[in-house]
């Protein structure tokens, strides 16, 4: 398994964490960097997919 899927995996879970803890104080910034970040992972996560598929296919 690709390292940029587990680093991915985990930038997500960080930016679901959070961004819920931004709506549940108010913190608008706080939630919009959620968002940020569990993109950003969702991103990392599908190039490590990508590259998984790659290595497997030249197997």
């Amino acid at each position: 398994m690709d390292k940029n899927r587990i680093e991915g995996g985990a930038k997500e879970a960080k930016g679901t964490v959070k961004e819920a803890v931004g709506k549940l104080v108010g913190n608008e910034r706080l939630e919009a960097e959620g968002k940020i970040d569990k993109a950003d992972g969702k991103a990392q996560s599908t190039l490590g997919k990508a590259k998984d598929t790659i290595k497997g296919a030249l197997k």
